[in-house]
């Protein structure tokens, strides 16, 4: 189990990234969202959906949710 951000800042692609608490690309405070503790990063995405319709893991700490 671990705690999930949403970077509320979208990449140059569209996307908003989840990052696992810890991550050395996590966005600063004031530029994500909480979204939970989750068992996995795919947990986390669905969540993330709620906010944003584009949405993608971090491809260094939510590796097996990253998609492009």
């Amino acid at each position: 189990m671990a705690r999930y951000y949403l970077n509320d800042n979208a990449q140059a692609n569209g996307d908003h990234e989840v990052h696992k608490e810890g991550c050395a690309w996590m966005p600063l405070t004031y530029n994500r969202t909480y979204l939970g503790i989750f068992g996995s990063c795919r947990q986390a995405v669905q969540q993330a959906r709620r906010h944003y319709s584009s949405v993608n893991g971090c491809y260094y700490c939510s590796t097996d949710c990253h998609t492009s």
